[in-house]
């Protein structure tokens, strides 16, 4: 029988459960990082997973608070022993999450969060089976593709592709255990907190215009 669990697995009485890896994915402008920057400010007690990387460092970059850089040979040896809780490739370089910091962090009692994509998100739920996965949602595919389409800043084909890849994570919500629509940054932060350290939290439902 675990420490502090009852004989069904229940946290005995007077014991509070042990926090649970929660990972937050959705689409690109869904406002992930706004939402999981805000998290960080209400509570820094929570634990924030720091990916390691084979790309070399940018300008202003800061070891173990932007990324873990290691080279290649490092990289193939974490994956090779199973120290990595997900990892993918993005343009020529690899991105992983340390599966070490996050044990560590919960077996000290600490709530922890990932921001991660649709990809690694999945890979998370095989290698740790009791994390919570969280779909950050837009209040509706309208506001979405104003989001995207606003920034001005790619050309008419990389929007459509971040689109078509939008529709593509929206139609994956279900595979999540909660799914919580940003409207307001602070408002979904202060909901995430809630759910994260034990408070009364609703999965927020799809709007039916992304089914």
């Amino acid at each position: 029988m675990t420490p502090g669990t009852d004989r069904d697995g229940e946290p005995a009485a007077g014991e509070f459960p042990r926090p649970r890896l929660t990972v937050v994915s959705g689409p690109s402008g869904v406002g992930k990082s706004s939402v999981v920057g805000q998290l960080r400010r209400l509570d820094p007690d929570i634990y924030f997973s720091v990916s390691v990387t084979t790309r070399a460092p940018r300008p202003g970059e800061v070891e173990g608070n932007h990324y873990h850089f290691v080279d290649a040979a490092e990289f193939d040896r974490m994956v090779a022993q199973h120290r990595l809780l997900e990892w993918a490739e993005f343009a020529g370089n690899r991105y992983g999450t340390p599966r070490e910091p996050v044990e560590r962090a919960l077996a000290q009692g600490r709530p922890a969060v990932l921001e991660i994509e649709l990809q690694g998100a999945r890979q998370v739920r095989v290698a740790m089976p009791e994390a919570r996965l969280v779909m950050l949602m837009p209040p509706s595919w309208e506001e979405l593709v104003g989001r995207l389409t606003g920034r001005g800043t790619e050309d008419e084909a990389a929007v459509r592709a971040r689109l078509a890849e939008a529709e593509r994570e929206l139609a994956a919500a279900g595979e999540f255990d909660v799914r919580l629509v940003n409207a307001d940054v602070g408002t979904a932060a202060r909901r995430l907190l809630d759910l994260m350290t034990g408070g009364e939290v609703s999965a927020a439902a799809i709007p039916d215009d992304t089914e």
